[in-house]
């Protein structure tokens, strides 16, 4: 019982101090000697690091993001290859990894609980995890952009259809019930969470205010 205990702290531990590590705001202060989150909408994410530095800073933001979610869920799939049970989904550890991957991105201990939005991190524990429904949930996020130059509404509609998905992709893998419910409540869980810290760019789309990429004339945050 203690080493399960031990294997799940360490496997959440980890997770979150990757997290933490926000590369947006380490390439704005380092590479740019500015903190990107003073900036537009103040979050520290790959659309507030391009509509403020441009591309090559969104670019490298990309990459560090995805890559600490895929690191943190292979690290997590690590430790719980070393517990004993069987009776532990193997679902259970990649998905608490990339649930708290995705936390530290969000609330990051270095930089004073201020981060990003958490899109590009969940998407590496995606990854890392069913890298399958990457392309469908890709599509589903131009789909929504492309026509309307706004990053938020494919962020919110992918987050969405993230724990449908895994849902529908879980009963076509015929997954027993218990990975079947880790799978399907991990996805809300991370996809919630995206959705809850997009509600700003949620209610200024409703208002008609929302950032459209592409179009001028458009209003600061």
């Amino acid at each position: 019982m203690l080493w399960t205990i031990g294997i799940v702290i360490a496997t959440a531990l980890q997770a979150y101090l990757l997290g933490s590590i926000d590369t947006g705001i380490l390439v704005s202060r380092l590479v740019y000697h500015d903190d990107v989150r003073n900036h537009g909408s103040g979050a520290a994410g790959m659309t507030n690091m391009l509509r403020t530095f441009g591309k090559k800073a969104a670019a490298m933001t990309a990459l560090g993001d995805v890559l600490k979610g895929v690191a943190a869920v292979c690290i997590g799939r690590w430790l719980f290859s070393l517990l004993p049970s069987a009776e532990i989904s193997p679902y259970l550890g990649v998905y608490l990894a990339g649930i708290l991957a995705v936390v530290g991105h969000l609330k990051p201990l270095y930089f004073g609980f201020k981060g990003g939005k958490g899109v590009l991190v969940g998407t590496g524990a995606l990854l890392a995890v069913q890298p399958v429904l990457v392309p469908f949930l890709l599509l589903t996020f131009l789909v929504c952009v492309l026509p309307t130059g706004m990053v938020s509404l494919g962020s919110v509609v992918g987050a969405g259809l993230y724990p449908v998905m895994t849902l529908i992709y879980g009963l076509m893998q015929g997954l027993a019930v218990r990975d079947l419910v880790v799978t399907t409540v991990g996805a809300a869980i991370i996809g919630g969470m995206i959705i809850y810290m997009h509600r700003s760019n949620l209610q200024r789309i409703r208002e008609g205010k929302e950032y459209r990429f592409g179009k001028k004339h458009q209003k600061k945050d």
